[in-house]
C-alpha cells in the first residue's frame, strides 16, 4: 500500500469504529435478523476493506461505505427473496443508545416499504443524511431520490393512518 492508501485505510477503520452500530441498524433493517445483519456489516466491511483503492476523495469515505452497505443489503434481498416480517420481539432486540425505532407502527410501516423506498427513508431520516449524498450511495439521480422519498412518505402515511383506525 502506498501512503496515500495507507491514509484511506486508517481513515477507512476509524470511521467503522466510530460507526459500527449505524451499519448493524441498516443492515437490520434490511436483514430483520441479527446474525445476517452481523453478516452483512462484515461483508460490507471486507469489501469496503478490499476496495479502499477505488475510493478517489477522502470527503466521499461516508456515501462510498454506505453505498456498499446498501448494496449488499439489496444483494442479501434479492437472493434470499425475504417476504416475512420479523416477530415483534425480534424487532426490539435492536442495539441502539437511542430510540429511532420506537414507534412501532412506523417501524412496522418502513419495513413493509419496497427496498428502494426504505433505503431512501432510511438515510434520509435514520441516518440523517442529505438528499445528495443519498443520491450518490444509490447512484441515482437526485430528482429520482426525491421522488422516491414523497412516494415513501406517502405510503407510511397511509399505512400509519390505517394501522390508527384499525386500533
Amino acid at each position: 500500500m502506498g501512503g496515500a492508501e495507507n491514509r484511506q485505510y486508517a481513515a477507512l477503520i476509524e470511521y467503522l469504529e466510530e460507526n459500527q452500530e449505524r451499519f448493524y441498524r441498516i443492515a437490520f433493517s434490511y436483514a430483520k435478523n441479527r446474525e445476517s445483519a452481523l453478516d452483512l456489516v462484515q461483508d460490507a466491511i471486507v469489501r469496503a476493506i478490499t476496495n479502499i483503492s477505488s475510493l478517489k476523495k477522502q470527503e466521499y469515505l461516508k456515501t462510498w461505505f454506505y453505498r456498499i452497505l446498501v448494496n449488499e443489503c439489496l444483494m442479501y434481498l434479492r437472493k434470499n427473496k425475504i417476504l416475512f416480517l420479523p416477530d415483534l420481539e425480534e424487532q426490539f432486540d435492536l442495539p441502539h443508545s437511542d430510540k429511532r425505532f420506537e414507534d412501532i407502527e412506523l417501524y412496522e410501516a418502513v419495513q413493509q416499504l419496497e427496498p428502494e423506498l426504505k433505503t431512501v427513508v432510511i438515510l434520509r431520516f435514520f441516518e440523517d443524511l442529505k438528499l445528495e449524498d443519498i443520491a450518490r450511495i444509490t447512484k441515482t439521480n437526485l430528482s429520482t431520490v426525491k421522488s422516491r422519498l414523497y412516494r415513501a412518505l406517502k405510503l407510511l402515511r397511509v399505512s400509519i393512518e390505517e394501522a390508527k383506525l384499525d386500533e
